[in-house]
């Protein structure tokens, strides 16, 4: 059966400044520049953020590269710490304007449509430092300046924006699962970063909004990773331990930025055990009042759940209080990651939108493998033949394909990554790219899966 999309479906891969820029030219550092300063230990072979993928000298071949291939879309990030020179008067630095000036001009030339995120897990380290980051209203005040002086550079040529790429993932990595600096394990900072991160992004999109920018044709969205929460069974307390999964790690983001409130019976529980948010009504209505164009959606895995079971015996409030994840016996798993393989989740996600979120437009902002030590399938040639990829990119359309007969708005598909990024303390280890990196070199060759990719466009689908 053939896989068709619309023709005017936009096509193409996703990337971040911190994964790709390097550090070249960059006057303030974020967080986890900070963290590669003082442990590099904690960096899969202690590779750092320095180079990545060399974005900030070799854009223009490789935004040619990801053309080649197929994209009509590019989705990157601008750096609040390459771009700010005074956090505080938003003076900026007059390099980092020519550079994103650049990148975004030869995205038109080359017409891929830029999709612009401001936030990738990048805060500058001063902040945190000085204010305690996102835990403190003043860097939420902050973050909306860097934002409005974004709009005002760029907002005649960027007509996508992006407030935010998978917050939920700031309040697990920093507060919860200490896999991201500064590793603290805090439920009541948790749930206080949570709520400052959503107020962080209606204040941007306020800002979009009373600017006009929406009256040049610009929208404004946010890219949440979501991770649809299946329950181990019908028991009813394995339907309430899933609820609960899916009302903190996806709903908590997704309500408020489509419906401009959080879920009820989320904010009871938090109340109940003493660990709410701090709130006033104003903020409550800059929330309610300022909801996105559009949502990008990132799906990797699902999360599979059960009731409690093991007693709670946490020093502090996490959400696994009221449930306990669950690892369903004979799943597909990627080896490489760890991740259970589920693609039959984005027809989920897809259905979700359409009947619970007013089919609000929306586009999968990523989706990928990533798998360690590509280079052992290169042929005679030097192409790393990825069929792992290609099927997996051709599973997870065909639920996509499927959830867009059916009614669900979506209008496009972003791989993550066009190229072999930089993933955190993962650094290099599992690579996700269309196009290989050579680290010793930085030569990129185009691997069996772009090649692919352009015919997928060509012919819009399969």
């Amino acid at each position: 059966m053939k896989c068709e999309f619309k023709k005017d479906f936009l096509w193409g891969a996703a990337t971040s400044g911190p994964q790709a820029e390097g550090r070249f030219e960059k006057h303030h550092d974020s967080v986890f520049d900070y963290w590669y300063d003082i442990e590099p230990e904690a960096f899969f072979d202690r590779v750092g953020p320095n180079v990545a993928s060399n974005f900030y000298n070799s854009y223009k071949k490789d935004l040619a590269m990801m053309k080649s291939i197929g994209f009509n879309s590019f989705r990157t990030s601008i750096q609040w710490t390459r771009l700010i020179k005074d956090f505080e008067t938003f003076e900026v630095y007059p390099e980092a304007v020519k550079f994103y000036n650049s990148v975004i001009d030869e995205c038109i030339e080359l017409e891929m449509e830029p999709f612009i995120n401001l936030h990738h897990f990048d805060l500058p380290i001063e902040l945190y430092k000085k204010y305690g980051g996102w835990e403190s209203k003043h860097v939420v005040d902050l973050y909306e300046g860097f934002a409005s002086k974004c709009f005002e550079l760029f907002s005649d040529r960027v007509k996508h924006w992006i407030t935010f790429n998978e917050p939920i993932v700031v309040v697990e990595g920093e507060y919860l699962w200490r896999f991201h600096y500064p590793k603290l394990v805090d439920g009541k900072k948790a749930v206080q970063v949570a709520y400052n991160l959503n107020l962080a992004s209606a204040k941007a999109i306020n800002a979009f909004k009373k600017r006009g920018y929406h009256k040049e044709g610009g929208k404004i969205g946010i890219v949440l990773n979501l991770t649809p929460s299946y329950p181990r069974s019908n028991s009813m307390e394995d339907k309430k331990a899933a609820d609960f999964a899916d009302m903190f790690y996806n709903r908590m983001f997704l309500d408020t930025a489509v419906k401009g409130s959080f879920p009820k019976e989320l904010v009871e529980v938090l109340d109940k055990d003493n660990v709410l948010w701090d709130s006033s009504e104003k903020e409550l209505e800059i929330i309610k009042e300022n909801t996105v164009d559009y949502l990008g959606i990132n799906y990797y895995q699902p999360r599979r759940v059960k009731e409690k079971e093991k007693l709670y015996d946490m020093p502090t409030w996490i959400p696994e209080k009221y449930f306990d994840n669950y690892i369903m016996p004979g799943r597909r798993i990627n080896k490489h990651r760890g991740w259970e393989i589920y693609p039959k989740a984005i027809y989920d996600i897809a259905i979700n939108i359409r009947d619970n979120y007013n089919n609000i437009p929306w586009y999968i902002s990523e989706n990928g493998i990533g798998v360690e030590g590509e280079e052992k399938f290169k042929n005679e040639e030097g192409v790393i033949e990825d069929d792992y990829r290609i099927n997996f990119i051709k599973e997870h359309l065909q639920f996509l394909n499927k959830g867009i007969k059916e009614g669900s708005n979506c209008f496009g598909y972003h791989l993550w990554t066009p190229i072999d990024c930089w993933s955190w303390s993962n650094a290099y280890k599992n690579r996700y790219g269309f196009i290989a990196l050579d680290l010793k070199t930085q030569i990129k060759t185009i691997k069996k899966s772009g090649y692919w990719f352009k015919k997928l466009t060509e012919n819009r689908g399969f």
